[in-house]
C-alpha cells in the first residue's frame, strides 16, 4: 500500500506557488532528506524512494520546481538557475521550521543535481551532506552547441531545444508506461533559455568544485543515455570534500530509483546516510 504524502503549496514571489510533498515516519524522524528532481520529472516520481527512507526513520520533502509538475510558473522556462535554487531554498527552510535542527541532507537528480550543487555550494553549513544522482554536468551535446545555445538564448529564449525520450530514463517498462501517460510531462521540451541557464550553472560549478567540502555521495548508472557518467566522475575527482563517495552502477539507466535494480542503490544510500548521523540518530545493530 502506498504511503500517502502530505501535499501543500508554498507561496513564492509574484503570486507563484510551489507544490511540495512530504512524508514522515510515525515516530520522531532521525534526519531529513530534501529531494530536487530534474527535467521531465516532478515530486510524484519519488514516492517509492520516500517510502523506503521513511521506513528507515527519515522525514522526506520533495518539491516540484517552478513551471514543472503541479507548481505554477511558465512551463519548463527559466532564465537563471537561481530561480530553481530559490525554490529549493524555500523547501529547505520549510523543513527547517518543522523539523528543527535535525541533520538535513539534500538529494538532487540530473538537472536537479545542477540546481542542488549550486545551492550546496553557497549553503554548505546548512547541510549535513549532499547526494547527487545522474548529475547533468556532462550531457550528450557537443561543447560548441552549448556555446551557441548560450550565445543566442537571449534572442530566442523560448525556442524549443531539448526533448528527452522516456525510454532513456528507465529499463522498467512499467515506469516508461507511467511516463508516457503522465500529463505533467506530456510533450515536454526544454526551451533554449532553460538549457542555457543550466549550462551556465555548470560553467560556474566547474570552476569551484574544489570549494564543495561537505560530505558528498555521487551516484550514476553506466548505461545512462541522458547524462554522462564522466560528469559524476569529474565531480568526484575535483570536489574538495575529504568525505566523498562515487558509486557507479553497471548497466543501470538514468533514473536509478525508478530503474530495475533500484534496491541496491537504496541500500547504498541508506548506509551512507546512517553513517553520517550522530550516534544517537543511528539504527544500531543488536546481537
Amino acid at each position: 500500500m502506498t504511503m500517502k504524502a502530505n501535499e501543500e503549496f508554498l507561496d513564492r514571489e509574484n503570486g507563484l506557488r510551489i507544490f511540495v510533498r512530504s512524508w514522515h515516519p510515525p515516530g520522531p524522524p532521525r534526519a531529513v532528506v530534501a529531494i530536487c528532481h530534474g527535467v521531465k520529472s516532478h515530486s510524484g516520481y519519488y514516492h517509492w524512494l520516500a517510502e523506503q527512507l521513511v521506513a528507515s526513520g527519515f522525514a522526506v520533502y520533495a518539491l516540484d520546481l517552478r513551471g514543472r509538475g503541479r507548481s505554477g510558473g511558465e512551463r519548463f522556462f527559466i532564465t537563471d538557475v537561481d530561480e530553481y535554487v530559490g525554490d529549493v531554498s524555500a523547501v529547505i527552510e520549510l523543513a527547517r521550521r518543522r523539523e528543527g535542527d535535525l541533520p538535513l541532507f539534500l538529494f538532487g537528480h540530473s538537472a536537479g543535481g545542477v540546481v542542488s550543487s549550486t545551492y550546496a555550494l553557497d549553503n554548505q553549513k546548512r547541510l549535513a551532506g549532499f547526494i547527487c544522482e545522474s548529475f547533468a554536468y556532462q550531457v550528450y551535446a557537443p561543447d560548441f552547441l552549448l556555446a551557441v545555445i548560450k550565445a543566442i538564448s537571449r534572442i530566442v529564449p523560448r525556442l524549443p531545444m531539448l526533448r528527452l525520450k522516456n525510454r532513456d530514463f528507465s529499463r522498467d517498462p512499467a515506469v516508461v508506461a507511467l511516463m508516457d501517460a503522465d500529463p505533467l510531462i506530456a510533450g515536454e521540451v526544454q526551451p533554449m533559455a532553460t538549457v542555457a541557464a543550466l549550462s551556465k550553472a555548470n560553467d560556474r560549478l566547474k570552476a569551484v568544485f574544489a570549494s564543495i567540502r561537505l560530505p558528498v555521495l555521487i551516484l550514476h548508472g553506466t548505461e545512462d543515455k541522458v547524462t554522462r557518467p564522466g560528469g559524476s566522475q569529474e565531480f568526484h575527482g575535483k570536489a574538495g570534500s575529504r568525505d566523498k563517495t562515487l558509486k557507479l552502477y553497471d548497466g543501470q539507466s538514468h533514473d536509478l530509483f525508478n530503474d530495475l535494480g533500484r534496491e541496491r542503490v537504496l541500500a547504498d544510500v541508506v548506509e551512507w546516510l546512517d553513517a553520517r548521523l550522530p550516534v544517537t540518530g543511528r539504527v544500531l545493530a543488536v546481537g
